[in-house]
């Protein structure tokens, strides 16, 4: 049985500011904003959060099949795809459309700046869940809303569980709709800043989201991460990481430990731990899919951030 990986497959552009955002935005003055970035460093990656999380699952060795759209300029990461082993079976490509893009320049702090054009990604995907074969769980990252939702409905209706990851895409979607989808999903997967934003869209606090889910997750950058599951609350630190290179796709990376570990039938902290320490590794490489993922190295930080022994 596979993880079905829904969501983007985007090429990035991934530029570097050498000095703080912050230093260069007047807060009264954002209503007339007007400022340019020099950035010396540039680099274009292979991501979107479907193949970032693809890769990291792929490396751990879980089976997972990927449902998304692309556009005619998909060539170079399908290769890339077929090198790494990952099925791409339920890819459509949408004639006369670019992949998704996405434009993100870091700070020195690490804070981001991001503009995405969505693309082929607005497209909805040819395949159905249905289309996937046995299928063990999913997850929804952000791939559009409108796709999102069909997908839900289509998920649930097979009895798949899925993990609800909004990523940025949350304050697209209506509050009926993020009802609904919290609702469906068995998982939810959030940041600090898309927990609050949930919470104000939906009315709903942060204990009432964790009653309706079997496992919330929401992710607090270098404050570690707080897991919520069967009304119990546990926070995970961060697992130590050798350098602080590049955060992009972080967030995916801990998300693909997430479903390794449902995979597995793990607890929903063990969980929390692997993807702690996949993204401290994930931090030291730059963009999305270049980080080295060793299961004995992965064991030995899990030991060293945490004292215990690692599951996988």
């Amino acid at each position: 049985m596979s993880v079905l990986v829904c969501g983007s497959l985007a090429y990035d552009t991934l530029l570097h500011f050498e000095g703080a955002f912050s230093d260069h935005l007047l807060p009264d003055q954002l209503h007339k904003l007007s400022v340019c970035f020099k950035v010396p460093r540039l680099r274009r990656e292979f991501g979107g959060c479907a193949g970032n999380i693809a890769y990291t699952l792929q490396a751990l060795g879980a089976p997972l099949r990927i449902l998304a759209s692309v556009g005619e300029d998909f060539a170079p990461y399908q290769a890339h795809l077929d090198a790494l082993g990952v099925d791409t079976g339920l890819v459509r490509t949408v004639p006369g459309q670019y992949t998704a893009q996405c434009f993100i320049t870091s700070d020195q702090a690490d804070n981001q700046i991001t503009a995405f054009h969505p693309g082929a990604m607005d497209n909805p995907p040819a395949a159905h869940p249905a289309d996937a074969g046995p299928l063990q769980l999913a997850i929804l990252a952000p791939g559009g809303p409108a796709t999102t939702c069909q997908l839900a409905a289509e998920l649930s209706a097979l009895g798949v569980p899925f993990m609800f990851d909004p990523g940025q895409e949350l304050p697209l979607f209506e509050q009926d709709a993020l009802l609904a989808l919290i609702a469906q999903a068995r998982w939810l997967a959030l940041n600090d800043y898309e927990s609050e934003l949930l919470c104000q869209r939906t009315g709903l606090s942060v204990a009432q989201l964790a009653s309706q889910v079997a496992g919330l997750v929401i992710t607090r950058g270098g404050q570690g991460s707080d897991l919520y599951a069967d009304g119990q609350h546990w926070h995970v630190p961060v697992a130590q990481a050798d350098a602080i290179v590049d955060p992009t796709g972080c967030g995916d990376a801990y998300r693909a430990g997430l479903l390794y570990g449902l995979a597995q039938g793990w607890c929903w902290l063990d969980c929390g731990r692997l993807a702690s320490v996949l993204g401290a590794i994930k931090i030291a490489s730059r963009g999305g899919q270049n980080h080295p993922l060793a299961p004995d190295a992965i064991r030995q930080r899990y030991v060293a951030a945490f004292g215990v022994a690692c599951p996988l």
